[in-house]
């Protein structure tokens, strides 16, 4: 399976960054082929790279994109104040990866949620509705304990688009 390169948690982690929409152009590779892509100014990465984290940030196969865990740190790579706005940064973080497969918010089918405070939950969901025009994807909230850079969410989905 050959990777092209995208990668949401490199900007979740290392700092958010504005993705532009790649594009993919006329391609004649199979439409089952993994693809996976980089934000613009995020640097590629390689399995030989130690220097970022050994995972692609999304994978399109066909018409499935699954991202990546993604975490929803602010410009200077801090967990935000509060959870309402950490769950605002994640889950655009998870709309940009969408944007960037040429999907949108309604295109996800499923989405797990990683909450380092279950008590949080009423926050994230005040948010998390506000990103959806039709009906919700399955959705799993999952108290986790504690979450990479003291984060209170993580999360991860599977998206298909739809004809």
């Amino acid at each position: 399976m050959r990777l092209l390169g995208i990668h949401i948690m490199m900007f979740a982690v290392f700092g958010c960054v504005n993705m532009d929409q790649p594009d993919f152009g006329a391609s004649e590779e199979s439409s089952q082929e993994a693809r996976s892509y980089v934000a613009p100014g995020v640097a590629s990465r390689s399995p030989g790279d130690a220097s970022v984290p050994p995972f692609s940030g999304a994978v399109q196969i066909g018409s499935t994109l699954y991202i990546s865990g993604t975490l929803g740190l602010d410009e200077n790579r801090q967990v935000p104040e509060t959870a309402e706005t950490e769950a605002r940064i994640v889950l655009d973080n998870i709309q940009s990866s969408l944007e960037a497969a040429d999907m949108t918010m309604d295109d996800l089918v499923y989405v797990d949620v990683f909450s380092s405070d279950v008590s949080d939950y009423d926050a994230f969901n005040g948010v998390y509705r506000t990103y959806f025009e039709k009906e919700f994807p399955a959705r799993a909230f999952v108290g986790s304990g504690q979450l990479l850079f003291g984060a209170r969410f993580e999360v991860k989905a599977i998206a298909v688009k739809r004809e």
